[in-house]
């Protein structure tokens, strides 16, 4: 039912007052997370129903049927976020030491939001082939891998080879959280701006995890006009740089995507676009708006600047804007979409997270907005009440619907 999994947070979230760095560092002090009994342990009977000689007999049975597992240890509802740091929020690679704090808030979210318990696990490697060692080695301790802020390109690597070597769910949030919710705000912001979906020519600025990814999920949404420009300039399958390394991923995107043929820079790449998607952290001459189609929507999702400022997108002609940050509206914020997808993923048993999961889970988030969408609102409140229950629901069904293995 919506709702089990809200937590109590205060009316007046939007306006809190402004943190001291005494008080960061006083809420972070001990970590913020511990290890909780769901059954008591207070004399020698529950010592021997948890522990000795009680607990052979589930071992046993798990031995026999390694499927019970599920529904006698914590694996089936516990989610490893698996980092190595090298990717973290704005701070970029500043090792796994420093990126714990930032695993330990994740897996808060995740209790938050959700109700799903998960151990923030750092890895002191940046080996693709130790990582994915490593994260297979430990699996069975848990029901799901949340892989967290591994840069680009071996990002990719680790979550197409452990998603084809474990039988539980893998997500990079950096790429699919983010993409999720650009496509739920997108789709919101297509209906303000009186646009339909397919007939949109988006421009993704950015080809790491997140605009590659975001770039998969539009398409699977039915995107089809789709540009993608790096530090190189727009990507065609012509590009020499691509010619010469077929197997990468920037290569792969420019197989089908840039159905036009446009060569050249940004500015060739805006020019008559609806959609400008920022993914990349990099500036952007604001009067390049200019250049767009009418009404045009502007996501900027650098942090902390946007590529391009949100006042000035707007003196330009932007409908719609979009950032990454939580003081202006509109915050594409992956909050909205991991807890719901990890979720939904173990209540239905489903050992991978598709791309119809995916977009299933961006169509409850477009719909979560509370009345009718509006320039200033096109994605909801992250603390809108039984939000994940509803993303984890879509997840499922979509899940069930596909047939996805493990399934119930």
């Amino acid at each position: 039912m919506p709702g089990v999994h809200s937590a109590d947070h205060s009316a007046d979230h939007r306006a809190a007052r402004a943190i001291t760095e005494d008080e960061v560092r006083s809420a972070h002090l001990g970590g913020k997370l511990t290890v909780g009994l769901r059954a008591p342990l207070r004399n020698k009977r529950d010592l021997s129903l948890l522990y000795t000689p009680g607990v052979a007999a589930i071992s046993s049975l798990i031995a026999e049927e390694p499927a019970a597992a599920r529904d006698y240890t914590w694996a089936g509802r516990v989610v490893a976020v698996v980092s190595d740091g090298t990717a973290v929020l704005g701070l970029g690679d500043i090792g796994p030491k420093a990126a714990l704090p930032v695993m330990e808030g994740k897996s808060a979210l995740m209790k938050s939001f959700a109700g799903l318990d998960s151990v923030p696990i750092v890895l002191d490697t940046t080996d693709v082939d130790a990582i994915v060692a490593t994260v297979t080695a430990m699996a069975p301790s848990f029901g799901a891998i949340n892989l967290e802020d591994i840069s680009a390109p071996r990002c990719f690597e680790v979550e197409r080879r452990l998603t084809e070597a474990l039988d539980i769910p893998v997500m990079h949030d950096d790429q699919h959280g983010t993409a999720v919710v650009v496509l739920a705000a997108l789709m919101n912001a297509a209906s303000v701006v009186g646009r339909v979906m397919v007939d949109l020519k988006v421009t993704v600025m950015g080809a790491g995890a997140a605009g590659i990814a975001c770039a998969k999920i539009l398409h699977a949404a039915g995107v089809r006009d789709i540009v993608v420009v790096d530090s190189r300039g727009v990507l065609h399958s012509d590009r020499a740089d691509l010619v010469a390394d077929p197997d990468s991923e920037k290569a792969r995107l420019a197989a089908w995507s840039n159905p036009r043929g446009i060569t050249g820079t940004l500015a060739e790449a805006l020019a008559g676009a609806d959609v400008f998607l920022g993914v990349s952290g990099g500036s952007v001459d604001p009067a390049l708006v200019e250049r767009m189609a009418p009404q045009p929507i502007v996501f900027a999702l650098a942090n902390p600047t946007p590529e391009i400022d949100p006042a000035e997108a707007t003196r330009h002609g932007a409908a719609v804007v979009a950032t990454g940050r939580s003081d202006h509206p509109n915050q594409i914020n992956n909050v909205l979409a991991f807890p719901g997808i990890f979720l939904g993923a173990l209540d239905s048993g489903a050992q991978r997270i598709t791309e119809g999961m995916k977009v299933a889970a961006a169509g409850a988030i477009c719909a979560a907005v509370s009345g009718r969408a509006s320039r200033h609102r096109i994605v909801p409140d992250p603390f809108t009440p039984g939000l994940a229950d509803l993303v984890a629901e879509a997840v499922a069904v979509a899940a069930r619907a596909e047939g996805v293995p493990g399934t119930r």
